[in-house]
């Protein structure tokens, strides 16, 4: 089976997180960042090495929508940075498909998991969009369970 990649795309970094083989656990992994919001090249490259490293078969990035299920700007741009790393891997000649997952609060709930652990503010910032991105994929994972069952 292959694994499950989620990414929260933001303004200057991509947290990815990666699940076990069997989809029952999501990881974070890492923060791709970059210098500026439109320098994307480096991010896809980094996301495609990442696919083939770890045989990613979904990769399921966060749609930032509004509380009120509208699109805001944020939506629009992480769909077209779904549009760009989609053809990007086909070009790359990987068959992996990609699903947008509403992301509402969950960088919210990924400073609540670091204010648990007791992680100072200051430190929090080199682990929350890869926390986030983990909590994207694991409530896209949960709701998949669900829906099977």
């Amino acid at each position: 089976m292959k694994r499950l990649m989620g990414l929260d795309f933001g303004s200057k970094t991509t947290g990815v997180a990666l699940s076990d083989p069997m989809h029952t656990i999501a990881s974070p992994l890492e923060t791709i960042v970059r210098e500026k919001e439109g320098k994307l090249r480096p991010t896809y490259r980094r996301i495609v090495e990442l696919v083939k490293e770890y045989e990613v078969g979904l990769i399921v990035i966060g749609l930032p929508l509004n509380m009120d299920d509208t699109k805001g700007e944020r939506a629009y741009k992480a769909e077209a940075f779904r549009d760009e790393l989609a053809h990007r891997l086909e070009a790359e000649r990987l068959e992996t498909g990609i699903v947008m997952w509403d992301e509402r609060l969950s960088t919210v709930g990924a400073d609540e998991i670091l204010a648990e652990a007791e992680v100072v503010s200051s430190e929090r910032k080199q682990y929350i969009d890869k926390i986030a991105a983990a909590l994207i994929l694991e409530d896209y994972m949960n709701n998949r369970k669900e829906e099977e069952n």
